[in-house]
């Protein structure tokens, strides 16, 4: 069986955009945790926090991954801050989802 994957080799993929967007964060954070140069790691979690942000701008993804991928970027700003020896952000205490009306 030929896919496009195969045809295209190891490291090349053909993805819809909000995936490609979303397999480069988790690349970079994959490179975050095993990078050995403190600078290179701040550069990365920029770059994860920006990604974030943008993902959760995308159109065609759920409100409801919107809003973790929101959370999840206001982590890693959160984290840049502190490593960085600034006061964190002020914190939005809401609630991301809203509740049920039924349990199914």
């Amino acid at each position: 069986m030929n896919t496009d994957i195969e045809a295209a080799g190891d490291e090349e993929y053909r993805m819809p955009c909000a995936e490609a967007l979303l397999a480069c964060t988790m690349a970079l954070m994959t490179g975050h945790v095993q990078a050995c140069c403190d600078n290179h790691r701040t550069l990365m979690a920029q770059k994860v926090a920006s990604n974030l942000a943008q993902l959760a701008a995308h159109p065609l993804l759920s409100a409801e991954f919107r809003a973790m991928l929101w959370n999840l970027r206001t982590r890693w700003q959160l984290q840049l801050e502190q490593s960085r020896g600034q006061a964190p952000a002020q914190r939005d205490e809401r609630l991301w989802h809203t509740t049920p009306a039924s349990v199914q």
